[in-house]
């Protein structure tokens, strides 16, 4: 129980895949201007990120490996991750149709999001067992839901705020980030 306590805590704060790792930063900035939108990006992205750990482990483990097509590994991880984001876009688009629109092209780019695929990678790399991957996989984009969050609520502090014209959008958007970044990394010395 202890192990994945430390994985839990690893995988959310240590080494965040979105500010520690630096993958997934284009859903990070274009779906942080409003709490609405970045919270069903980090809803979609739990889903995707969990689904797409277990069925990626379930192929490398049962399908890849045991016939030797290792090097097939890119190619059907996109392909896993490309139907499950089909599946979520459906989803939206029937159930929850004003979430579907804010969220616009950055719902589709999930299929490319690299934090989805670098954490289905990292499962493989670290040998995770299958209940590993999977408590990884939720924390992975658990973490990615907190920094999304966290950056959509200060953005939307910042719109209130007098910031200096040259500073003004994507510039105070990158320090933002970079500074929220810094305070993550005030966890290394945990784990």
């Amino acid at each position: 129980m202890g192990d994945y306590i430390v994985l839990i805590i690893s995988c959310i704060f240590v080494n965040n895949i979105l500010l520690a790792q630096f993958l997934g930063n284009c859903p990070f900035f274009g779906t942080s201007k409003k709490m609405e939108t970045a919270v069903g990006m980090a809803m979609a992205v739990i889903f995707v990120l969990v689904m797409a750990g277990a069925i990626t482990w379930i192929t490398e483990t049962f399908i890849l490996q045991k016939f030797g097509l290792e090097f097939l590994r890119t190619i059907v991880f996109i392909l896993v991750i490309a139907a499950l984001v089909q599946f979520v876009e459906m989803f939206l688009k029937k159930s929850i149709p004003t979430l579907y629109a804010g969220l616009g092209i950055f719902l589709p780019l999930i299929t490319t999001n690299c934090a989805v695929m670098g954490a289905c990678l990292i499962n493989i790399k670290e040998e995770y067992t299958f209940v590993q991957a999977l408590v990884a996989s939720f924390s992975y984009a658990t973490g990615f839901g907190l920094a999304l969050i966290l950056f959509a609520g200060l953005r939307e502090r910042i719109l209130l705020a007098r910031v200096p014209r040259p500073l003004q959008d994507t510039s105070i958007a990158l320090i933002t980030a970079g500074i929220i970044s810094l305070s993550f990394f005030a966890f290394r010395g945990m784990v």
